[in-house]
């Protein structure tokens, strides 16, 4: 159940010699033994055979002299580890012994009869060997153990890691303790949190302590608490304090589990009376002293704790040079919780975004504080409050409320108007920031409906395509009777002049449908990386369709047509089942040659320009009564001859929409592709 546990205590080891070296001197309540050796036997022996024998001779002087009257009611008690009588003043010097002592009255006195003096004497010696024995059997011990001493330490320092750790666990159990969430960066967010140490000694005494919620974030890094005297600003303040360093340590801390807490790797504080004799300083300069620290060592990952900001000094100066050192810890970026009276400062506070002010509240009614903390406002010192209920004298009080004015009075009330009406313009921002999202989200979601209508109103005008190209097989299977007598008539100007009819009927649907397609393929919005063996795509450069066949290192095999070609991925895009490029591919309009059925390859690498010129045009023209859409010339790099060529021929056809060179890994620009209109 506690793996780290488990770590820490497989690394104790202790050999089985050290244990048997222990085992023979000490018991199990690390008392030594009475049997640790031969002579602390005999010693222990002879002890207690003198005790019997000083305790029977005692027993039979208290049975003789109390049967004489002569002792007091309690009869004997101990002095001085001795065994004595005790007795009246008076009969002291009946008994013959030796007085060790008299009580605070005078009127008792503490005997220890002649008769067992020299018995007692004979057992403080045998005492005195006892412990000469012992302190033997211990040196002994010691050196025996004297080699394991590194062994020896390592598991008393890992025993030591065990008792904190265990001591922890016992202080989280007393305050009900929880483990809050851990965050590396400064941050706290306390929910229902206590005061540990008020906490426990409430807890004694059966008595409610009452917890705070508090945050600070990167937001509002500095909280400002004000409010009457003793009423929990400080307790609050050093609460924080605590619990931040408690986390930091490894504790578990007095609050609910859901609360959030950072990690500062600076922490300072100011808190009480800081007054020196030693370094001749005042209250109120020690206090600047250590404000000045502040200052020279703060940054953004640490916390400040100032309790009573500013007090000691004359209130307007001390108020301006606090409000000069918030302003320069705000500057700093620097985490602070913060207690005051000064008004200067609330006001400061109320000013400066990311400085929040928080009250200690006051019960108005019973004028008694509540301990509770409310973030978000300041609060009033009530001292006129508290004084009434006091009992200061009337009088006093009248004089004084009229020597501070009204206008203190007025400043406070309106500071905490403002700090509310503050408060209600956050949460209606809150408020209309829900709602703008809301409406961001109903948006959204009409935008993609009508997305989708979009897409469905394309869908329905494709498919009106299709219908229109599967008319227009009807027809070209009519045109294929034509065809065939024109083939066998051998009419080739006839054909071609036909064929060019059909070709701009079937040009137009397919220009229609394509600029469809590439819309629906917009609306799918499907990236090239998306891509996967049998979706169909789109070259980038030009409208030839495909599938894609196999996938391999970033590019792609692509059937189209009557062909595969293998082209990168980042030159594709994703398209729709697209409208067959050749809707007339049941139609034998590839009018045959003399040459046989059409390939849509040519190799005239070798050729002189002529040879080429004259095999090109053939080529052309074959592909064109073909139907072809898709054409691949061979012609290789040397200088380029042949290549222009190509370009030369294929600009004295219409029919020509656009030449490409594959990848330099595929042929580069020996190769030059064709795409027939």
């Amino acid at each position: 159940f506690y793996p780290a546990l488990g770590q820490l205590s497989n690394e104790i080891e202790i050999p089985v010699e050290i244990i048997d070296m222990i085992n023979e001197v000490l018991d199990q309540d690390g008392e030594i033994k009475p049997t640790a050796s031969p002579m602390l036997i005999k010693i222990t022996r002879s002890i207690r055979s003198k005790q019997l024998e000083i305790n029977r001779v005692f027993d039979s002087i208290v049975s003789e002299y109390k049967n004489r009257g002569m002792l007091s009611d309690t009869v004997e008690t101990y002095r001085n580890g001795r065994r004595v009588l005790t007795l009246p003043v008076e009969n002291k010097r009946k008994i013959r012994g030796i007085i060790h002592d008299e009580s605070a009255t005078g009127r008792t006195v503490y005997i220890e009869p002649e008769r067992i003096i020299e018995l007692n004497n004979d057992l403080f010696d045998f005492e005195l060997e006892y412990k000469k024995e012992i302190y033997k059997i211990l040196r002994r011990l010691s050196d025996e153990l004297r080699p394991y001493i590194e062994n020896l330490r390592k598991n008393l320092n890992l025993l030591l890691e065990f008792d904190i750790i265990s001591a922890k666990a016992r202080l989280a159990i007393v305050m009900h303790a929880a483990k809050p969430f851990l965050y590396p960066r400064p941050l706290f967010h306390f929910k229902k949190a206590y005061h540990p140490l008020l906490l426990i000694k409430n807890n004694e005494k059966e008595l409610k302590t009452v917890p705070f919620d508090l945050q600070l974030s990167k937001g509002n890094r500095i909280l400002v608490i004000s409010g009457p005297n003793a009423g929990g600003k400080s307790i609050t303040l050093k609460a924080v304090g605590l619990l931040q360093l408690m986390t930091q340590s490894g504790f578990l801390i007095p609050a609910d589990e859901n609360t959030k807490m950072g990690i500062f790797e600076k922490i300072f504080a100011d808190i009480g009376d800081q007054q020196s004799l030693e370094d001749d300083l005042s209250t109120y300069s020690s206090r600047l002293n250590n404000m000045k620290v502040f200052l020279e060592n703060a940054d953004d990952k640490s916390l400040v704790l100032i309790d009573e900001f500013g007090s000691g000094t004359d209130p307007k100066i001390g108020g301006a040079i606090a409000e000069a050192i918030l302003k320069e810890l705000h500057r700093l970026k620097t985490w602070a919780v913060i207690t005051t009276h000064y008004t200067n400062i609330k006001i400061f506070a109320f000013k400066t975004r990311g400085i929040v002010n928080a009250a200690m509240h006051f019960d108005k009614e019973k004028l008694i504080p509540t301990y509770k903390l409310d973030v978000g406002k300041p609060g009033s010192s009530f001292a006129f409050e508290i004084a009434q209920n006091i009992g200061l004298n009337k009088k006093v009080l009248n004089y004084a409320k009229f020597k501070a004015g009204k206008n203190i009075k007025k400043i406070e009330e309106l500071l905490v108007e403002l700090q509310a009406d503050k408060a209600e313009l956050q949460d209606k921002l809150i408020e209309l920031r829900e709602k703008e999202r809301k409406l961001d989200k109903l948006t959204l979601k009409y935008e993609n409906v009508y997305k989708d209508l979009d897409f469905k109103k394309k869908k329905f005008r494709i498919e009106k395509k299709e219908f229109s190209l599967i008319e227009l097989n009807k027809q070209g299977k009519e045109i294929q009777k034509l065809i065939k007598e024109i083939r066998e008539n051998q009419k080739l100007e006839e054909a071609k002049k036909l064929l060019q009819q059909v070709e701009e009927k079937k040009k137009k649907v397919l220009d229609e449908a394509a600029k469809l397609n590439e819309e629906v393929v917009e609306s799918t919005k499907k990236e090239w990386k998306d891509l996967k063996e049998g979706d169909f795509v789109k070259l980038k450069t030009g409208d030839i369709f495909g599938k894609i066949l196999k996938i391999s290192k970033k590019k792609a095999e692509v059937e189209t047509g009557n062909m595969k070609i293998t082209v990168p991925l980042s030159d594709l895009k994703p398209s729709k089942k697209p409208i067959s490029l050749n809707p007339f591919a049941g139609i034998k309009t590839n009018i045959s040659t003399a040459k046989g059925k059409f390939d849509t390859t040519i190799d005239i690498r070798g050729y002189t320009k002529s040879e080429a010129m004259n095999s090109l045009q053939e080529f052309f023209d074959n592909a064109l009564l073909a139907n072809a859409t898709l054409l691949k010339v061979l012609h290789g790099k040397g200088n380029g001859v042949l290549r222009n060529t190509v370009k030369q021929i294929a600009s004295e056809y219409d029919v020509v929409e656009e030449l490409w060179h594959p990848p330099l890994d595929q042929g580069g620009d020996g190769i030059t592709f064709v795409k027939m209109k």
